[in-house]
């Protein structure tokens, strides 16, 4: 038994190969790489069906520390660390891990880490790792088990208020309504005058 295999049958070297296999061949030219272009707009990727003004979301990623104060119509997602203000029409998550401190004002609030502050929204979910520490106001809330809270809260009522713009018609509104409903009540009240003389 051998190791190694047999040749196999001597091929003849006088047999006339075609032309075209003994012209040396052409070696294809490659096309210069493309050059470096800025990134495509995003608006242009969206499917044709979807509305180009969607709310986008803003990410504070982990590992960032970001000092200051948000304010827009999008979304906002913190997955790091942010001090200040927040007030946007659209949604605030703070993920889990990260830390917020300062005034919120969102749509929807989500907290799966840390929020030391007060919360102004139409609805809270604070999930079981979620931390609040301050006064909440809002339409509804949903606090999972496990999750810890630390302050006032009120929920329920339908006045909690989202938007600067809103917040000035919604107090001066609540200003009138409070004030006809104590003169309403002042006037149940007070004693009628039974023609007495006192």
């Amino acid at each position: 038994m051998s190791l190694w295999k047999e040749p196999a049958a001597p091929v003849p070297t006088n047999t006339p190969r075609p032309i075209a296999d003994s012209l040396p061949r052409a070696v294809p030219e490659r096309a210069p790489p493309a050059p470096a272009t800025a990134p495509r707009d995003l608006q242009r990727d969206l499917p044709r069906d979807l509305p180009r003004d969607l709310p986008r979301e803003s990410v504070i990623a982990a590992g960032l520390a970001i000092e200051g104060k948000i304010q827009g119509t999008g979304h906002v997602r913190i997955a790091g660390t942010f001090k200040g203000d927040v007030q946007v029409e659209g949604n605030l998550t703070i993920d889990t891990g990260a830390k917020h401190q300062g005034e919120v004002r969102a749509g929807t609030v989500t907290v799966s880490g840390e929020l030391t502050g007060n919360i102004s929204a139409k609805h809270v979910d604070v999930m079981p790792s979620g931390v609040i520490v301050g006064d909440v106001k809002a339409d509804t809330i949903t606090v999972a088990s496990g999750s810890r809270m630390r302050g006032h809260v009120e929920f329920g009522w339908g006045d909690a208020v989202t938007t600067p713009a809103r917040s000035e018609a919604a107090r001066s509104e609540a200003a009138r309504s409070e004030a006809a409903r104590s003169e309403h009540v002042l006037a149940r009240i007070e004693p009628k005058s039974s023609g007495l003389p006192s």
